[in-house]
């Protein structure tokens, strides 16, 4: 009787017989596609924010003929001395820190207890209330300047701060709106209903259970709208003008008109220096506030 034995394999043939697709290596090198582009788009985003920093310390020659992406030959705060005090870029830091401090409260305010409403209450014209928030993100601004213009005039309110403060709410509500409603809705219920067993009035529910809860989200949202009224440029135009209005204009003009007034003898550095004294406060809130804004993004989606 003869016995048929079965040839040896090795180890090489037994590891390419039911050896799954190697993909390790596709992986790494989408990878390293990624990284490079990563640190393109870093370097492109980044890239002019340090020349800005830089050539605020530069003079007129060294920006245009000598060395325009080197360091300074010395590192002076002249041009940022010039900048607060002769470009009077102090007067309008402080404009816009109280125009955007102010309105950004009372967007916050405002948004938050009608986001609230329209996420947690079912009433009759509840899903208008909430398109006609959400329309106004598909509103230009500019279309509306005209009308806004002539409604301010008719109040009293052109070359005030209580008018561009008022614009600035109306502005930023839908997108507040649209984004905090998602968010309460995403919020448990019980909650909310063991404090209404509790006899808890809505107020109360609201400034004391639903803010705690929505901490991250409101976070995130008032970073937005930091950002995007410390950044506003034409409603400013549109509403700082008249008599005396360059006392009460806000960064933005204030860094345009040191930009075009000078002409061909406009000292860059000190324009550089105002530049990066209004870039440097939204870097900041970013850096402090990294991780609520992340938590307020994704919440949602893991909820």
């Amino acid at each position: 009787m003869t016995t048929t034995q079965a040839p040896a394999t090795t180890p090489a043939a037994a590891s390419s017989a039911g050896r799954k697709p190697d993909t390790k290596r596709e992986v790494n090198a989408f990878s390293g596609l990624a990284h490079v582009g990563l640190f393109i788009w870093a370097l492109a985003t980044a890239g002019p924010l340090i020349w800005v920093v830089l050539s605020s310390f530069k003079n007129n020659t060294e920006i245009f003929l000598g060395q325009p992406f080197g360091l300074p030959g010395s590192f002076s705060f002249q041009s940022y001395v010039d900048a607060w005090n002769t470009a009077h870029v102090g007067q309008y830091f402080l404009n816009s820190v109280f125009v955007v401090v102010v309105s950004t409260a009372g967007t916050m305010l405002l948004g938050s207890m009608a986001a609230y409403v329209l996420a947690r209450y079912k009433f009759f014209g509840n899903r208008f209330i909430y398109y006609l928030f959400v329309s106004g993100l598909a509103f230009p601004t500019f279309m509306a300047l005209v009308p806004l213009f002539f409604i301010l005039k008719g109040f009293g309110l052109i070359n005030t701060f209580t008018g561009l403060i008022l614009v600035y709410i109306a502005y930023s509500l839908p997108f507040t709106v649209f984004f905090l409603a998602a968010f309460f809705k995403t919020l448990p219920m019980e909650i909310e209903e063991a404090a209404t067993v509790d006899g808890a009035s809505h107020t109360r529910k609201f400034f004391q259970i639903m803010v705690p809860m929505a901490k991250s989200g409101l976070v995130s949202i008032t970073i937005f709208n930091i950002v995007g009224q410390w950044n506003q440029y034409l409603l400013p135009v549109a509403i700082m003008q008249g008599a005396g209005a360059d006392s009460k204009w806000v960064l933005t003009q204030g860094i345009a008109n040191i930009s075009t007034s000078a002409g061909y003898q406009a000292q860059w550095s000190t324009l550089f220096a105002a530049l990066t004294l209004s870039i440097l406060p939204m870097i900041v809130v970013y850096a402090i506030f990294q991780r609520q804004i992340q938590a307020g993004l994704t919440a949602g989606a893991v909820k």
